[in-house]
């Protein structure tokens, strides 16, 4: 039962459990200890790293809970009250997981942006302990009448109550007087012990004693896009290059790549993120396949940031100047799209900053500069930054840089390589960032060990790259998604890249057409921030020899590409990822992270997973099942039964629902256990749309 909070017409929440707001009692024991009277631990959202508070974004679904307990076999109340940033107060009551561990739960979706407060009250549960006693005892013919006059005490005592109610003061009388008279059998009292009705009003307005109150906690909630959206990258160099008649390319500029975005916008994308755009440093440049020989057209890699033209507050002048970045900003906006830009804390050895901040670098023994490494790659075109020698410079440095670009429209960064810097920069940086622009936000690129990875997330940066281009098998995948949406959801909010310049998995290079269908299925549909780098859409998987990048690589050479044509030819992704993105805007399942559940199969390919939104967390109020079963084999037809605890979304086992593939139209009855054929070569997946029960 939905109820009002204290401003019933704009609550910044939605909730299945909320219950009138009251003014908690805190119970003191005469000599205060560290434990309280009802113990309550291991409450949730919560970040394991530091004084970090946890996070969500804008109408996300987040589980609150907590561990409580007491004494003997009298039963407790545990209820979470939430303020919100604007100062609406509202209670929501949790409910016992029955898990054998005390753990109690509730769920709400947070709308307000800002910085909430939650804290966990529990409480001794009068009726509920006596509903529990008198149904035994009643029934057994022990103890009846003691029972009887006891919850006729409390019937009494709770329509007493100001607030309550007058038509359930009127229906607590009438059940006292029920309890207390003695022509009425114990068969029939038992009918008042267990009416719904009742329990309904106490549910809604306990009767509490020894109220138990936690510690206030704090919860960030961002804009929607912070944990949603579709990203795409491209160079904007190569959208609308061209070869001379001589031989030379003349290099795309912000003009010619701004009109790819309609055809961007109309996939459904909508988050561009650009490579850096500033100049490329002439010193070392990098030639094509990453070469040490570079010709003298080959254009470098956008990551060899600065050169005498300028370094990370400039744009490189092939693209165009800064009033054409801004025209590009506002053309992508007017298409429903935003900008990220890359921010690479790096240089080029002919950057400015190299002859201007020596100290921001490392010096060699011999007085060279030492370059970017990571084994088995090297970077000679790249200078990685030294924060110890002058952290002041390098903050501010890094902060002029940031507001520069917020005042170009930038409200996204992209940001490369931030576990080789130090986290309390990123602490001090984010923090600092958002206390000015609350919307902008922070994608971290940090393919590292879980520690750095889980940290940086912890510290501020509001996404962050996964592992996930590297999960591939069903086991795999079944416990990498299981973490997302369970272990690390409070502070880690995925964006599954499928791809990046740097990153063409074995399983892309050998698993031809339907790994790419299988990939992006799931991306698109396990998180709700995942992202496609171009190319992406016309099955490019030519690794260079030896290594897990494509051959011929964006970063070192201009990329030419027939989009149309491909699509005109039917060699093209683009309509299936046009189509997934139209299925993530209709269906508000899939734009959560926390709601996923791994369900079985029979066969060690396939893959099954449920995103499941309540139709009280739901925008439309509507509930919203998705089910994905997905061939994960890429080479092979798959035929096998899968089982389902439909319980997830209020089926019982057995019963029959329809569902519908929302990829081929198909729609089929079915039950918790289902026989599936998937063909890697003709649909490797089915996303199915449970659909109201009969």
């Amino acid at each position: 039962m939905v109820t009002t909070s204290r401003t019933p017409r704009s609550r910044p929440w939605r909730s299945a459990s909320a219950i009138p707001v009251r003014e908690a009692r805190e119970w003191q024991p005469a000599r205060v200890t560290a434990t309280r009277r009802i113990p309550l631990a291991r409450p949730y959202p919560s970040v394991p790293w530091g004084d970090y508070a946890p996070k969500a974004y804008a109408s996300e679904a987040v589980p609150f809970g907590v561990t409580a307990f007491r004494e003997g076999h009298d039963r407790i109340g545990v209820q979470v009250r939430l303020t919100s940033p604007s100062g609406d107060e509202s209670l929501h009551r949790l409910q016992p997981l029955n898990d054998g561990f005390d753990r109690w739960e509730t769920t709400v979706a947070l709308l307000e942006e800002g910085a909430w407060t939650f804290r966990f009250e529990a409480f001794a549960d009068e009726f509920a302990t006596w509903e529990h006693a008198a149904d035994l005892k009643i029934a057994a013919g022990v103890d009846a009448a003691l029972m009887r006059e006891m919850g006729a005490l409390l019937f009494t005592r709770a329509a007493g109550e100001r607030g309550r109610p007058r038509s359930q003061r009127e229906a607590l009388t009438s059940a006292a007087e029920t309890l207390r008279n003695p022509a009425v059998s114990d068969d029939a009292a038992l009918t008042v012990v267990r009416d719904e009705t009742i329990a309904g009003y106490f549910r809604e307005r306990p009767l509490m004693a020894l109220t138990t109150v936690g510690d206030d906690l704090s919860l960030r909630v961002e804009r929607e896009r912070a944990g949603v959206g579709a990203w795409y990258e491209f160079f904007p160099r190569s959208e609308g290059a061209r070869t001379l008649r001589d031989g030379t390319i003349k290099s795309g500029t912000f003009r010619t790549a701004a009109r790819r975005l309609p055809a961007v916008a109309a996939m459904g994308f909508d988050v561009l993120y650009l490579p850096p755009i500033h100049p490329i440093g002439t010193l070392n440049r990098k030639g094509r396949n990453n070469t040490l020989d570079p010709g003298p057209a080959d254009p470098g890699s956008p990551w060899a940031i600065g050169s005498a033209e300028g370094g990370h507050d400039a744009v490189h002048p092939d693209l165009g100047t800064l009033a054409d970045f801004r025209a590009f900003v506002r053309a992508a906006r007017a298409e429903g799209i935003e900008i990220a830009l890359d921010f690479a804390l790096q240089a080029a050895p002919d950057h400015p900053w190299v002859s201007e901040h020596p100290e921001w670098f490392t010096t060699l023994p011999d007085g060279s500069i030492a370059y970017a490494e990571n084994p088995p790659k090297k970077y000679q075109d790249i200078y990685p930054i030294n924060f110890d020698n002058d952290p002041a410079g390098i903050y501010a440095e890094a902060l002029r840089v940031i507001r520069h670009w917020i005042s170009q429209g930038v409200r996204i960064f992209r940001v490369d390589n931030p576990h080789t810097k130090p986290l309390q920069f990123w602490e001090w940086l984010i923090s600092t960032v958002n206390a000015e622009h609350p919307d902008v936000i922070f994608l971290a690129e940090a393919f590292t060990r879980p520690a750095p990875l889980q940290s940086l997330a912890s510290a501020g940066f509001q996404q962050s790259y996964t592992y996930f281009t590297w999960r591939n098998t069903k086991e795999e995948l079944a416990e990498f998604l299981s973490g997302l949406a369970r272990e690390t959801a409070d502070f880690v909010r995925p964006n599954l890249f499928v791809n990046t310049p740097d990153i063409l998995t074995e399983y892309l290079q050998f698993g031809g057409r339907p790994a790419y269908r299988i990939r992006a299925a799931i991306a698109a549909t396990a998180a709700p921030t995942y992202g496609v780098y171009a190319g992406y859409e016309l099955y490019e998987n030519v690794a260079r020899p030896g290594s897990e990048e494509n051959i011929d690589n964006e970063k070192y050479e201009y990329k030419f590409r027939d989009w149309s044509g491909a699509v005109e030819r039917g060699e093209s992704l683009a309509p299936f990822l046009t189509r997934l993105n139209e299925i993530r805007r209709a269906h508000p399942a899939l734009r959560q992270l926390r709601n996923l559940t791994v369900h079985w199969s029979d066969d060690d390919a396939i893959l099954v997973y449920v995103k499941h939104l309540p139709g009280e967390l739901s925008p439309d109020g509507r509930t919203d099942t998705i089910i994905v079963v997905v061939n994960t084999d890429p080479h092979s037809v798959r035929q096998t039964m899968v089982h389902l605890d439909t319980r997830v979304w209020g089926v019982t086992p057995g019963d029959p629902y329809d569902v519908e593939d929302l990829v081929t139209g198909a729609r089929w009855t079915w039950t918790d256990h289902n026989f599936v054929q998937l063909d890697a070569f003709a649909e490797p997946v089915h996303i199915l749309h449970v659909k109201e029960q009969r």
